[in-house]
């Protein structure tokens, strides 16, 4: 695509926003904390006494000191956009959430939802994207990537049911291809957790719920020397509401050690994390009336997964420039089995496969800022590089109640890539600041394909990535900003070297793109001119020149057309007294595909003659399970001791689920409420309520072919004169659905040690 497409949609934006506030406040942009300083995110902070009484609530009354994290995407660099900025732990444990992935709904207009078992990635949905499991929005982890690129089960699969939100100090989030130090899968954005160093005591943590849902976790620090060591650990176990219990056990650990601060200190943090279940996955809606809202086709679904890691990281600041710094190295497995389409490949024995693999990857990053005055302008200049390597073994395989039949795929890959940039800030004016970047990515890989040699091969790509943005204020607490830039992001590798259907080596394919490239561009205000309040709007765009997706369910690749996306996002949170912060958040997206699509054309044209194939396979332009409205209200009320609660409410507007519309889902909106009590001593009770209308509506919806042994297609295509193989091939057109889970209640018990 022409960098003149990034220009023309600069061009387009005619309003948005961002602006600086003269106070940190629930949404700062403030620095990282030195150790002893009162952290955002804790409790009974040593210099709490210095405070006004009454003191704000501060949920969850951790005293913590920031991470010493010298990752990529710290707070310094929060004042570049509108969409750009830091909350802190505190605030994202105030949010009433029931999985762990479900704490960075913290950032605006990101929906992060589930389609079967809890131990399986989350889907996440940002600015017209239906994201998938990750695809376009970067998520880090204490400086360590999460999504996994060429994945088993989808590019980009980002698995935060390892996550423990109580350890978070901070989140830093940026939204757009604006940033040079944001690489892969940043297009939509990127999500940087950072997590605490210490407590200031220790602490116990029980959880009992409705559907037999069980939580345990133990969490505190260790004064030793000149430093400190962090533990937390965590027993889960969930069954749900399913017709068929989840039966999910799962084991998580985290232990830190750390010295100094997060500008002059360093820390090494080891995790380690099991879980297994069984799932209910999506149905057929006109499978509900022969199983029920939460039955299942196929009880046998599930999985397992396993992940362990060793990171550092490592800071130092001398006068105005600083050094960062940080390593990792992971080992994960996954086993997921699913069946999506019930007897539409494998008449006889159905449809379920086993997806399968190991990963061993690691990587290193270090950048340094300079601060220096040309001409008599003051300036920041930032170099960086980062580097990452997996090493995965894959294996997609037919199966039947998780025995196996047969091999579709078995891959050994190895995929690497390094990447450099650099950053020139100038400060114009006390009222004008520009920020010129350059990111460059090369990518390198191999393909092993064991089951059908031909798909081997090798992959290299280069992309570059200018940024630039321009930031003026403030004028009366009120910033003015634009930002224009390139990203991208990768494509699974077996999809790049493809050249035949895995099981059918007649039928050559089409090979994907490596690195698919993005260009965007935002401008917008954000303004605290009113007393309390701290407002932004942005207006945004985002062109991708493809969206080259290899699907790990089928083996081979779904190449699409060019999109683009273009909408408005509004924020605002209001804190008018100290007991009291109200927050509403609105995305509005309008997300199309590009150009004609012929190969659609004809596929909806072979199905002539056949409507409950036919509908929902015409061509168009829009983009399966893109939301063009995304809505949230959160209000929290109460003091650091005494009575406290709070209500969420999350709108997920209705999406088209084919790209000629004729088939919808429904919106959701679910209502969920807190009600708690501090004690003075530091423990706390409290009760969560989810769901509280027991709305009926879908958690996450769909529409594919699929075939049941009921459907009248099914008789018809294991006959003596089937229908066309395209009809049989597509099987009937239908919602698949996965319901949203019925009103629970989770009572929750903390004590301080």
């Amino acid at each position: 695509m022409a960098s003149g497409s990034a220009v023309a949609l600069m061009i387009a934006l005619t309003f948005g926003a961002r602006a600086e506030t003269d106070q940190p406040t629930a949404k700062t942009d403030a620095q990282p904390a030195e150790q002893g300083a009162v952290a955002l995110a804790p409790i009974d902070v040593e210099t709490a006494s210095n405070a006004p009484n009454p003191e704000p609530y501060t949920f969850p009354n951790f005293a913590g000191n920031p991470s010493t994290s010298a990752g990529t995407g710290t707070p310094a660099d929060m004042n570049d956009a509108a969409s750009a900025f830091t909350v802190s732990g505190q605030e994202v444990n105030q949010r009433i959430f029931s999985r762990p992935a479900e704490a960075l709904e913290i950032v605006p207009g990101l929906v992060i939802t589930q389609h079967s078992g809890d131990g399986k990635a989350n889907q996440y949905f940002l600015r017209g994207f239906n994201l998938d499991h990750g695809t376009d929005l970067a998520i880090y982890l204490d400086g360590m990537p999460m999504n996994m690129p060429t994945h088993a089960h989808g590019q980009g699969y980002s698995d935060l049911n390892m996550l423990i939100p109580e350890l978070i100090s901070s989140v830093d989030i940026k939204k757009g291809p604006y940033f040079a130090d944001q690489g892969d899968f940043a297009s939509a954005g990127s999500v940087h957790i950072n997590l605490l160093d210490s407590f200031d005591g220790q602490y116990a943590k029980a959880t009992l719920g409705s559907f037999d849902y069980l939580r345990y976790l133990g969490f505190g620090s260790i004064k030793t020397g000149e430093g400190n060591i962090l533990y937390a650990a965590e027993i889960g176990s969930y069954n749900g509401p399913w017709a068929y219990p989840d039966d999910l056990k799962k084991l998580n650990g985290v232990l830190r050690y750390s010295q100094g601060t997060a500008l002059n200190g360093f820390s090494i943090t080891g995790m380690a994390y099991g879980n297994h279940w069984n799932s209910t996955d999506q149905i057929p809606e006109r499978a509900v009336s022969e199983v029920g809202l939460f039955g299942s086709l196929n009880p046998t679904d599930g999985g397992n997964t396993e992940r362990f890691s060793l990171s550092t990281q490592w800071a130092k600041t001398e006068g105005g420039n600083a050094w960062q710094a940080n390593a990792f190295v992971v080992r994960s497995g996954l086993n997921l089995w699913n069946d999506f389409t019930y007897f539409l490949q494998n008449p006889v024995q159905g449809d379920q496969f086993h997806q399968h693999e190991t990963r061993t990857f690691g990587g290193a990053n270090a950048s340094y800022t300079l601060t220096n005055t040309i001409a008599g302008i003051p300036t920041e200049t930032e170099f960086g590089v980062q580097t990452r390597f997996d090493a995965i073994n894959l294996l997609l395989t037919d199966t039947q109640n998780r025995q196996y039949l047969s091999t579709i795929r078995k891959d050994y890959v190895k995929e690497g890539n390094i990447s450099l940039f650099a950053q020139q800030t100038y400060h114009w004016s006390d009222w004008a600041k520009m920020i010129v970047g350059i990111r460059g990515d090369l990518y390198a890989g191999s393909v092993n394909a064991v089951s059908q040699p031909q798909n081997s091969g090798n992959a290299v790509a280069f992309v570059p990535g200018p940024k630039g943005s321009l930031i003026l204020g403030p004028f009366n607490k009120t910033e003015f900003y634009m930002d224009i830039g390139q990203g991208f992001h990768s494509n699974d590798l077996r999809g790049v070297t493809v050249k035949v259907e895995p099981t059918d080596p007649i039928n050559r394919l089409q090979p994907a793109t490596f690195l698919t490239p993005t260009q965007g561009a935002e401008i917008g205000v954000r303004t605290k001119a009113i007393e309390g309040l701290n407002s932004s709007i942005a207006l945004f765009g985002l062109d991708a020149a493809s969206e080259n997706i290899f699907s790990g369910d089928a083996g081979d690749t779904q190449p699409s057309r060019s999109t683009r996306r273009i909408g408005i996002e509004l924020t605002n949170d209001y804190r008018p007294i100290s007991w009291l912060d109200i927050e509403a958040d609105a995305t509005f997206a309008r997300a199309r595909f590009l150009g004609y699509d012929y190969a659609q054309a004809a596929t909806y044209y072979s199905l002539t003659g056949y409507p409950q194939a036919q509908i929902g396979n015409a061509p168009g332009n829009y983009i399966p399970g893109a939301p063009a409205f995304i809505g949230t209200l959160n209000v929290q009320i109460g003091e650091k001791t005494g009575w406290f609660g709070g209500l969420g409410y999350r709108y997920f507007g209705t999406r088209p689920l084919t790209e000629d519309n004729a088939f919808r889902s429904p919106a959701t909106g679910l209502l969920n409420a807190r009600v708690g009590y501090n004690f003075d001593n530091g423990w706390r009770i409290q009760l969560d309520a989810f769901n509280i209308t027991n709305s009926r509506s879908d958690q996450i919806t769909y529409a594919y072919g699929s075939l049941l042994k009921t459907d009248s297609l099914y008789n018809a295509c294991n006959s003596s004169t089937p229908p066309p193989t395209s009809v049989c091939q597509n099987g009937v057109m239908d919602r698949v659905l996965h319901p949203v889970e019925p009103l629970a209640f989770r009572l929750t018990l903390l004590g301080k040690f």
